[in-house]
């Protein structure tokens, strides 16, 4: 193992190490999470490690990470397997059950056939083992020793500093390639051509982002994946909810003579 590695990897450890302080509460059930998921689906996650907040400073996003779910037919709900590129064991395999304390959002994306979607998740199984493009870890901490007033234009490309070694990964960006593998739009970048004869005419083409410029954030902001609220796809009812206002005025009427 290089030197730079062995720094690499200590960085790592240090970046990955969770604030309890800054953790957000999940706002669904465990088991309503494991219900809604399906595979294919993209669940990012609000982080609360060093390495998150630098994520988050530079995207301006709650999101700080990203994994794809691979497999919903099994027995138990903590048999969820998702798929991510973690900072120190690198592309691996987890469980739900990994995230479903945490503030999280499911991203779907709409139209693929099942043919595909199992190419998207057979490509992202393709990676496992790969490592953490550690370079990237030497640029996001550079944000944590003081937050600098980038420019918002800049911040985007800060994220897009790996390696370019194809056996590294990021979060965002092997979720990205997985879905390029099957020609399906993120955040393309749109070139809109008019006709001459019409002026009111236009199409727009398409062009492939590079995907090491794709953000967690970009699958909640993409308009071609739609945004999973479990609490609100399985049979949600505000007149089933009680308020403490409720109880103290029921508890105060029973108090009455």
């Amino acid at each position: 193992m290089s030197f730079f590695e062995k720094i690499g990897r200590w960085l790592a450890r240090y970046l990955d190490q969770p604030n309890a302080q800054q953790v957000s509460q999940a706002t669904c059930k465990p088991e309503q999470l494991a219900q809604s998921l399906r595979a294919g689906d993209v669940l990012l996650v609000e982080g609360s490690s060093r390495i998150s907040n630098a994520v988050k400073y530079l995207t301006q996003s709650t999101w700080s990470h990203a994994a794809l779910c691979i497999n919903t037919a099994v027995a138990s709900p903590d048999q969820i397997l998702l798929l991510e590129a973690d900072v120190q064991a690198g592309v691996r395999t987890i469980t739900l059950q990994h995230y479903w304390q945490q503030h999280t959002r499911i991203c779907r994306p709409r139209g693929l056939s099942q043919e595909q979607l199992s190419e998207v998740i057979e490509y992202a199984r393709s990676r496992l083992g790969d490592r953490y493009d550690l370079k990237n870890i030497f640029d996001l901490a550079r944000y944590l020793i003081q937050s600098p007033p980038v420019p918002h234009q800049w911040k985007r490309r800060m994220l897009a500093l790996g390696s370019g070694d194809p056996t590294r990964a990021i979060c965002s960006s092997l979720i990205a390639q997985a879905f390029q593998a099957v020609q399906y739009p993120i955040l393309p970048q749109i070139e809109k051509t008019t006709d001459p004869a019409c002026a009111a005419c236009y199409q727009e083409i398409l062009h492939i982002r590079h995907h090491s410029l794709f953000a967690p954030r970009d699958f909640d902001i993409s308009p071609y994946f739609d945004i999973v609220k479990p609490s609100l796809t399985q049979g949600f009812d505000p007149q089933n909810l009680t308020w403490a206002s409720d109880l103290k005025t029921s508890k105060e009427s029973e108090n009455k003579p």
